[in-house]
């Protein structure tokens, strides 16, 4: 697989990484052994870079991730993210920072976290106090790169003067077009963009059900692209791009990773699947070239993204 700089700072990953939010929380029961046997296929059709949180099962997740890559854990990027608490909270205050990258260390069972990022912005805490708290980290030799995460661009400018930022994580799909926003800052300052949930949490999958199917748990039951008013529209719009993805003889998934690696040369899409079969898929879509007439086919199919904001 072909490889991305992000940031200015060295960071290089795969160009397809790994999201692992799905092996412990948001999308329906979670297999462990499946989830493992998933995370070390994907490393083996050559992903490096790898994404979780603290938030995912609260520390479960990261758990889960490191026991996976462990065997592996010097060919790859690991990166995780602080800043929520269980009610989803924004808490980026200084000390609960500190215990919880050492928890996050303990977990993933590493010496030192590639990449940290700030889950989401704390309205209490200045962003440059919250950096200032990360650079310590960095300085200590356990952390490598500093991220952030679901922010805005003057955040990413005053983060960035305190210590360089190497890379933006945000949504990003053909249902979701808010990080263009980004690519003006992005460029300017030199950093990255990994996009998450490039699959339109499932929506793009080619497997997408109405909200009765999941359970009250799942993430999808809060996101109004699978609102009653919304879902027959955005069916519609899969419908129109399953048919473009049809005649290249391609997935719907593999158009829709395709179609973000084509943006630009600095974005790295993460999708996260338990299933060996899907993720072998997905890396495939590395391989899919789109040209500048597929990509306006698609665009005009989905100018302004979903109907329905992404809501999360």
């Amino acid at each position: 697989m072909q490889q991305r700089t992000l940031g200015r700072q060295g960071l290089t990953v795969s160009e397809i990484g790994y999201g692992a939010m799905g092996t412990a929380v948001g999308y329906g029961p979670s297999d462990d052994t499946a989830s493992i046997t998933a995370i070390r296929r994907a490393h083996e059709l050559g992903v490096t870079h790898f994404d979780t949180a603290e938030m995912y099962g609260w520390g479960e997740g990261e758990k889960l991730l490191g026991h996976a890559l462990a065997p592996i854990r010097d060919e790859v990027t690991i990166a995780t993210k602080f800043g929520l608490t269980p009610t989803f909270a924004p808490n980026s205050r200084p000390e609960h920072i500190r215990e919880v990258v050492d928890n996050s260390l303990r977990n993933l069972n590493i010496d030192v976290i590639d990449v940290l990022y700030q889950h989401g912005p704390d309205p209490s805490v200045p962003i440059e106090d919250v950096v200032g708290v990360m650079k310590e980290f960095v300085d200590a030799g356990k952390v490598k790169y500093l991220g952030l995460s679901n922010t805005d661009s003057d955040a990413i400018r005053r983060a960035h003067a305190v210590h360089p930022i190497s890379v933006l994580q945000h949504e990003y799909s053909i249902f979701a077009h808010d990080s263009e926003q980004f690519f003006p800052v992005l460029e300017e300052l030199g950093i990255g963009l990994v996009a998450y949930s490039p699959l339109a949490r499932g929506f793009l999958s080619g497997a997408v059900k109405s909200r009765e199917h999941y359970d009250a748990g799942d993430f999808r039951q809060m996101i109004p692209w699978w609102a009653p008013e919304n879902f027959d529209q955005n069916l519609s719009i899969v419908h129109e791009l399953t048919k473009i993805a049809e005649s290249m003889d391609v997935t719907l998934s593999q158009l829709a990773l395709a179609w973000l690696l084509a943006k630009k040369d600095y974005i790295v899409p993460i999708p996260g699947s338990r299933s060996p079969e899907r993720v072998a898929q997905n890396i495939a879509a590395a391989d899919i070239g789109l040209t500048a007439a597929d990509l306006a086919r698609i665009d005009e199919i989905a100018p302004d993204g979903a109907i329905g904001g992404r809501g999360m």
